[in-house]
């Protein structure tokens, strides 16, 4: 009798599964909703996955377990026969639905909501059972629209197993494995100065790609959605700077944050409680975005040979000019010499590039580690920096104009000596060259920076170096080449003439740093440098005196000691004290009157683009020659100007004169360290198109009309 009962079995399975889930879609207005089965049927005591599908219509979304800043999260009320039960939700990984000012967290197009069933273990194979859901629905776009749907799936009830249902089971399954889990991972918060730090740490996150980052609380008022979540990464992990909610205002703060952390394609359900952030959770910088220039697939030797050529082509940026006097003069002074003295020369200059790229380079990435906010160039968002530049590059400028002489090079230069050296002064003239181009980037440059900056200290050094031997190499391979020495003119009395025009752009680089300083630090800094530059003036003057007594005999200390005591004060008066903090009137002070621009927030472009509106995002900053050269050539070009009102386009100026932890945040999130940085945002969403730092009209108008294009 036992091959009859086989038998029976058989032809019951077979048919219960002949016999497939059914359930019908219904059309609630903005989505049609659905019970879809993980199996075919489902065995006595056996639990499958049922999912709620909801196929969205294009441009509204439904809503997360935690809905964010505005919403409602979907429900599902069940009606189940006897003894049959039905879990939670299973919550994908929900999306950032930026709206407005706002911030809520949903689903778009389509998605599965699997729910864990379970059939009694007295269920009777072969016989169908119908279960019932009411489900509930806002659905949003520009509005919201609660919509309901009576929904019910009836299952065959199997005496095994039955196999993957053949349209759902598959989608369903890769649905609950890809959802978030628990992994192991420790998470501890801290209410700060700098807001709200979450630290988490654990095997899943070391040396794990980390880009895009971010944590979706499971309260919706533990913090500020719409703020962003700058993400720093260690070795163990990450932290995540995180803007307090409303309930960090009262009197008993949450004791403890769950959400989900979600990072590169992974997302883990974590719970934080009150904690110090663990060491391995920050100091290797911000994760890169990937694809965007500084991501993840960039290896040492791409950023290292990126560096490179961006330190050659840095040779040709305007910041440099003024350096580029100094390197003329320098050469002119090699013309027709030893070939082995200008190679010494040669080198000595690439030593002063290398080791004050290597210490800015060392500097930037201790600061970094430190959790400051910073990049390329932040030496110059210092007022005193500044300052002290501006009155280094005026001392320059007298020097060239022969008020007084300064190191044996220059003397040789302004006598005609040529036969004396001076490998300090060529060292001298490296480590200003490199101080005087921090102001530009280009192109390659920055994005091998943003690398560095993301990696250990070891790799972010190699890359520095490499962008420091290329920017120095073209003038150490022209003392390295005799026939192109030997085709210089040879020393004499013209050089007196060239060194004293070639001051007038050390002249123009102290107006302009004068006139940075003045947008960080208004008018109260412009009387200060001013006042300073007429005291180093008067001790230039004084050093020339007692340079030509020196030259005559005499011992002219009493006119060169107060000389050097001018000096100190003016630098002095430029340091101390500090400078008042003053708003930006608009970008960076060089708002034009054809390019109507506004200040640059994350909430006004997520308004932007949630208006549908394409966007052209300028990162900029007064201390950028780079950025204000694409400013005046490019960007307030009559032919722009036109193209950004023709195809109605945002313009947004981030300004990063100043440090700006949310700019500098913004910068690292497109795999950047510093500006300027070009966006795109289309009228169609999505990712932002990125321009090159060298932009020209044609290039700038096809991409504004691009943007604006409608699909």
């Amino acid at each position: 009798m036992r091959w009859l009962a086989a038998l029976l079995t058989a032809v019951m399975a077979h048919l219960a599964v002949a016999s497939a889930a059914q359930a019908d879609a219904v059309n609630t207005g903005h989505l049609s909703a659905e019970l879809v089965p993980e199996a075919q049927g489902i065995a006595p005591g056996q639990t499958i996955h049922v999912a709620l599908r909801q196929k969205i219509q294009p441009g509204w979304h439904t809503y997360w377990r935690n809905a964010g800043d505005s919403g409602e999260p979907t429900r599902l009320t069940w009606t189940l026969p006897a003894g049959w039960k039905a879990g939670e939700f299973i919550w994908p990984t929900p999306k950032r639905l930026p709206v407005g000012p706002l911030v809520n967290y949903g689903y778009e197009d389509e998605v599965l909501l699997p729910v864990p069933v379970s059939a009694p273990a007295d269920a009777r194979p072969g016989e169908r059972v119908t279960l019932k859901a009411a489900a509930a629905f806002l659905v949003c776009k520009e509005i919201c629209v609660p919509e309901d749907a009576a929904l019910q799936i009836t299952l065959p009830v199997t005496p095994a197993a039955a196999p993957l249902d053949p349209k759902w089971g598959r989608p369903i399954e890769a649905s609950v494995a890809a959802a978030p889990k628990p992994a192991g991972l420790a998470a501890v918060f801290e209410k700060t100065a700098k807001g709200l730090v979450l630290a988490v740490t654990g095997g899943p996150l070391k040396g794990a790609d980390l880009h895009d980052a971010y944590f979706y609380p499971y309260d919706s008022t533990v913090i500020d959605h719409a703020k962003p979540q700058a993400a720093e990464r260690g070795p163990d992990g990450l932290t995540l700077t995180l803007t307090p909610g409303y309930a960090f205002q009262g009197a008993s703060p949450p004791k403890s944050l769950a959400g989900v952390l979600a990072v590169d394609d992974a997302a883990y359900e974590i719970t934080a409680g009150p904690g110090a952030p663990p060491a391995g959770a920050a100091g290797l910088g911000p994760p890169a975005a990937r694809g965007k220039g500084g991501g993840a697939d960039f290896g040492l030797v791409s950023a290292a040979v990126f560096a490179f050529l961006g330190g050659l082509i840095l040779n040709l940026m305007p910041c440099v000019f003024p350096v580029l006097a100094m390197k003329a003069a320098s050469l002119a002074g090699h013309g027709g010499r030893e070939e082995a003295q200008a190679r010494r020369h040669g080198l000595a200059f690439g030593v002063g590039v290398l080791v004050t790229f290597m210490g800015l380079a060392g500097l930037l990435i201790g600061l970094k580690a430190a959790g400051s906010a910073i990049g390329w160039g932040f030496q110059l968002q210092s007022p005193p920096v500044v300052a002290v530049l501006a009155l280094l590059m005026l001392a320059i400028a007298l020097d060239l104009s022969g008020v007084f002489e300064v190191g044996t090079s220059l003397q040789g230069l302004g006598a005609g000596l040529a036969s004396r050296g001076g490998l300090i002064g060529d060292v001298f003239t490296g480590a200003l060259a490199v101080v005087v181009a921090a102001p530009c980037t280009a192109p390659f440059m920055g994005t091998a920076i943003g690398w560095a900056l993301t990696q250990s200290p070891a790799a972010g050094l190699a890359v520095f170096l490499a962008l420091g031997v290329g920017f120095a190499l073209p003038f150490v391979l022209v003392t390295f080449w005799p026939g192109l020495l030997t085709r210089l003119p040879k020393p004499g009395p013209w050089m007196d003439v060239f060194r004293k025009a070639l001051a007038f752009p050390m002249y123009g680089a102290a107006a302009w740093l004068a006139w940075v300083l003045t947008l960080q630090a208004g008018a109260s800094a412009l009387a200060r440098i001013l006042i300073a530059a007429i005291v180093l003036g008067l001790a230039a003057w004084l050093a020339g005196l007692a340079q030509r007594s020196a030259a005559a005999g005499r011992r002219p200390l009493t006119t060169g000691g107060a000389a050097a005591l001018l000096a100190l004060a003016a630098v002095a008066a430029v340091i101390w004290p500090a400078y008042a903090e003053t708003p930006m009137a608009d970008g960076a002070g060089a708002k034009t009157a054809e390019a109507a621009s506004e200040p640059y927030s994350p909430e006004r472009l997520a308004a932007l683009r949630a208006e549908g509106k394409p966007v052209f995002v300028n990162y900029t900053a007064a201390w950028c020659v780079s950025c204000q050269v694409n400013d005046r050539v490019v960007l307030s070009t009559a032919p722009v100007v036109k193209a950004m009102k023709a195809n109605g386009i945002s313009y947004l100026k981030a300004d990063w004169t100043k440090r700006d932890p949310v700019i500098a945040g913004e910068l690292a999130r497109f795999g950047r360290a510093g500006v300027p940085l070009y966006l795109v945002y289309g009228a169609n969403g999505g990712e932002p198109a990125i321009l090159p730092a060298i932009l020209t009209q044609g290039m700038v108008i096809k991409a504004l009309e691009t943007a604006a294009r409608k699909s």
